[in-house]
């Protein structure tokens, strides 16, 4: 469900503010797109102002990994291990930046923004 982030019709003390001319599709936020852990890599684009597009994850089944050497290799996620974020992201599988990562490789920092980037990438982590 989206969010209006328009100018509140009310006082700090709770009276009203005479302030009638409704909401605006520009006050109105886009919807939260969460990048889930999925069997395929799917990605959707959004059309922002002035015609604009971004691109966001909605499912991530692969990770660009950057390694301790320089080298960076894609592998497979497994499943979401820690979230700063929110903890509930963990149990639904939702990637975002800073998720550690369960990898083929090994545990796996994200330093993407998924639903901004529309990419999942990440740093080892020493274990």
């Amino acid at each position: 469900m989206a969010q209006w982030h328009g100018v509140s019709r009310r006082k700090v003390t709770g009276g009203r503010l005479n302030r009638s001319r409704g909401k605006r599709k520009t006050e109105i936020s886009s919807e939260n797109q969460y990048a889930f852990v999925g069997d395929i890599d799917a990605t959707k684009k959004y059309r922002k102002n002035a015609g604009s597009q971004t691109v966001r994850v909605t499912s991530a089944h692969t990770v660009n990994v950057h390694t301790k050497d320089g080298k960076t290799i894609r592998s497979t996620i497994s499943n979401v291990l820690e979230n700063s974020a929110n903890l509930n992201f963990v149990r639904r599988n939702i990637v975002t930046k800073g998720a550690i990562i369960q990898t083929e490789l090994g545990k796996v920092r994200v330093t993407s923004r998924p639903g901004m980037d529309g990419v999942v990438s990440g740093v080892m982590i020493e274990e």
